[in-house]
């Protein structure tokens, strides 16, 4: 996404998804979250300067944080400047009384990370039919039709029409689902993460998250079946 001129974002290239040192002192933790909280009022005040150095400071870390949960990186990379964005204009909200600043950091960039999977499950994706062919001999003005000139061995229409058709399905019976639901499946066969994983990302009870996927795969098996049978149905009908 592109930020406007009152998001500063800093352009700078995605950071690689490397955290702090496995070793580093209580005292060294310490210094960094002072650091961390004095940028964060001062952000809070609109400084752009402090904004910048929250950002160098943080972003290496809250990216792999975002990538481990949406593996794209080109999303990932718009995940992060989605989450800086949200930092910019809701610094004030932050209370160093109640956590640490990278904490808090954190939990907004797991948010906007897990926010970005329901986005990908939720959006179809379509393929025209009819586009230009590489090496057609005619004018190259037309669109032809791309089904029409697939070769005898592969799958033809009826079988693209079928797989489409299941893909719809599929489309159709996750937005039925509840957004933990869809939240759930995402991470777990989406990103295969274990249960155990799904509930840190999600912040929930373990036993919560067994739940969601449990109820979440019956939804969606009951839906698909349904969807199956009238398939089905409309085929003899025909």
């Amino acid at each position: 996404m592109t930020p406007s001129s009152d998001d500063p974002v800093p352009p700078v290239a995605a950071p690689s998804a490397a955290g702090d040192p496995a070793g580093a002192s209580a005292a060294g933790t310490t210094e960094r979250d002072a650091t961390l909280a004095a940028l964060m009022s001062r952000v809070a005040l609109g400084d752009r300067s402090a904004f910048e150095q929250l950002y160098r400071a943080t972003s290496a870390q809250l990216f792999g944080v975002v990538l481990r949960i949406n593996r794209e990186r080109g999303q990932a990379e718009e995940v992060l400047q989605e989450v800086f964005i949200t930092v910019w204009r809701q610094a004030s909200a932050f209370d160093g009384r109640q956590g640490a600043p990278l904490t808090w950091l954190t939990s907004i960039a797991r948010h906007r990370a897990i926010d970005s999977l329901r986005r990908r499950a939720t959006q179809p994706v379509t393929i025209s039919r009819y586009g230009p062919l590489d090496g057609d001999g005619g004018s190259g003005d037309e669109d032809q039709d791309l089904l029409a000139r697939l070769p005898g061995e592969g799958p033809g229409p009826l079988d693209l029409l079928d797989h489409a058709s299941q893909a719809h399905a599929l489309e159709h019976c996750m937005s039925a689902l509840s957004g933990e639901q869809r939240s759930s499946l995402a991470l777990a066969y989406y990103q295969g993460l274990s249960h155990a994983e799904v509930a840190d990302h999600l912040a929930q009870p373990l036993g919560t998250v067994k739940s969601w996927v449990r109820r979440g795969l019956q939804s969606l098996r009951a839906c698909l079946d349904r969807a199956a049978g009238l398939v089905g149905a409309m085929g003899r009908t025909a």
